[in-house]
């Protein structure tokens, strides 16, 4: 006879429901979400084990944002509770959600509990090992890593759609990244309007761009030529569209320009994590991995243990493709599946592309399956060979290895 006690979470509350496995309702009640609040859960937990003795104790919570992080950590390293034998385990609510689509009754935070706690009773679930701090760590900077990203690519997409308005030839004209310091600071500079732009002697602009570059700049009189041919072929606007365009160029360049300094920041205090990881050491062994990326798998990945194989790490991840079969006919082109963990398959797929770069191995692989298709062929070979290296990463974890290239003979 198992106890098992589902939980509701939210941001101000929890709703838990105790249930035993004969579907019997042993205690049911909502707390704040706070310490005080999974002392009381913790207290209906030691009470209904004192009646009866449980063989197991099973605490189950859904994946909910940040909220079930700290009352899943409090309960899971309280030494009353983990004398019982408890397991602490956090759920995939679309699982939860089509659980309780079988019965027809109400939505609400106490049903969801109970229905919780009958989920953990049919036992459909994985039973995640414990993380550590350092993982924990990992994670919370790895995962900020992730959204920055996200949010400095989206600044780059609308940087360029208004520089277009500005310069809509200079994306064909230039030969180096608009996104650069000196870049950005010549393109966002009101100091010289488009025709200034397109008269200047080309010396003047080749000096002015390299005192900008500090000396940097591979040919800056390339570039200078290019300035003044996107100058020249450009749309002319009136002044109060140009400064309206202006401002909005020079606010997204101070956020890229922020993004930049902050993700310094993050790779400095993951790469300090990072050397600290054994398994991130044995990550790092392979070719074009470095420390962001081992860190992103490690934080995310935890201990290796829990998966028993490597196709239970890659469905983990979302880099599976669903099965569709009839009768005789099974089709060959099938969708990913569109669940799993985003941090890790994100991380997984830029080692890959990176990966190719540096080994012989994973690039004839690459390449062979992105000759395979006549469209979307890089996207699918990225994903393609990311749930290929899924193979590598479990079993250097694993064992504890670093990577041997295959030798070319």
């Amino acid at each position: 006879m198992n106890l098992n006690v589902g939980i509701d979470v939210s941001k101000a509350k929890l709703d838990f429901c105790g249930m035993d496995s004969d579907q019997k309702v042993i205690f049911q009640d909502s707390v704040l979400n706070r310490p005080a609040g999974t002392n009381a859960i913790k207290q209906c937990i030691l009470d209904a084990n004192e009646k009866h003795d449980y063989e197991r104790t099973i605490i189950g919570l859904e994946a909910t944002s940040v909220y079930n992080v700290l009352p899943s950590r409090a309960l899971e390293e309280d030494d009353e509770l983990q004398a019982l034998g408890l397991e602490v385990v956090t759920l995939n609510p679309k699982m939860t959600h089509r659980f309780s689509q079988v019965y027809d009754q109400d939505k609400t935070d106490k049903v969801d509990a109970r229905n919780i706690a009958d989920f953990l009773r049919v036992g459909r679930y994985q039973v995640p090992v414990p993380r550590d701090e350092r993982h924990i760590a990992l994670q919370r900077l790895t995962r900020e890593r992730f959204h920055l990203t996200k949010e400095m690519t989206w600044c780059k997409n609308h940087f360029l759609n208004n520089l277009y308005f500005k310069m809509n030839t200079i994306d064909a004209e230039l030969p180096t990244s608009v996104f650069g310091a000196t870049m950005m600071t010549i393109l966002t500079d009101e100091r010289y309007s488009l025709d200034e732009l397109a008269e200047i002697p080309l010396e003047q602009l080749t000096d002015d761009l390299n005192k900008l570059g500090r000396g940097r700049f591979g040919d800056p009189e390339a570039v200078a030529q290019a300035l003044k041919r996107s100058a020249r072929d450009s749309y002319r606007l009136d002044k109060q569209v140009m400064d309206s365009v202006n401002l909005v160029l020079g606010m997204y360049a101070n956020e890229i320009r922020m993004f930049a300094k902050q993700l310094k920041e993050l790779d400095k205090s993951i790469t300090a994590l990072c050397d600290a990881t054994p398994e991130a050491k044995c990550l790092r062994s392979i070719p074009g991995i470095g420390p962001v990326y081992a860190a992103g798998i490690v934080a995310e990945v935890a201990q290796p243990e829990r998966f028993k194989n490597e196709a239970s790490l890659a469905k983990y991840a979302g880099l599976v493709w669903q099965r569709s079969q009839s009768g005789n006919t099974e089709r060959q082109a099938t969708p990913r599946v569109h669940s799993g963990d985003q941090y890790l398959r994100y991380y997984l797929v830029e080692a890959a592309n990176k990966v190719i770069t540096y080994d012989p191995t994973f690039a004839r692989y690459y390449d062979k399956k992105y000759r395979e298709v006549p469209k979307y062929q890089h996207r699918r070979a990225c994903l393609l060979t990311a749930r290929k290296l899924v193979r590598l990463v479990l079993t250097l974890m694993k064992n504890h290895e670093l990577y041997q290239p295959a030798k070319m003979v």
